[in-house]
């Protein structure tokens, strides 16, 4: 019996980034969190999040919340996560980040997607 393999899933369209460079506003936590990503996220995942030759954009219906919850960002960072819906080969966990950098990171991320317009309720 033959079974139809599941590939990856295609690229679909993304909502441009929106970010006018302003923080004002945003939580301490936003800012700790956009300092982490710079530090620890941005080299694979872009600036802003929005992605790069070597990571997916984070900033993309894929990565909202129903399908990928905050437990999801936390087991990428502890464990690594293999390849899913990109080709840029697996991440490789991040042990060096505690849970609350972790939180702040999503924290950052999700306020992101909510002004990119993805559905998110952030916390921050």
């Amino acid at each position: 019996m033959a079974f139809a393999l599941a590939t990856a899933c295609a690229e679909p369209e993304q909502p441009a980034p929106v970010n006018n460079g302003s923080t004002a506003n945003k939580s301490p936590e936003y800012l700790a969190g956009q300092k982490l990503f710079a530090a620890n996220c941005a080299q694979c995942h872009g600036e802003n999040a929005a992605g790069t030759d070597l990571g997916p954009p984070l900033i993309h219906q894929v990565y909202e919340p129903n399908h990928h919850p905050d437990f999801a960002f936390h087991a990428a960072v502890n464990r690594g996560v293999r390849q899913h819906h990109w080709y840029f080969g697996d991440m490789a966990p991040l042990p060096h980040l505690t849970e609350p950098e972790v939180d702040q990171i999503i924290c950052y991320i999700r306020t992101l997607q909510r002004d990119a317009g993805i559905s998110v309720q952030t916390s921050c």
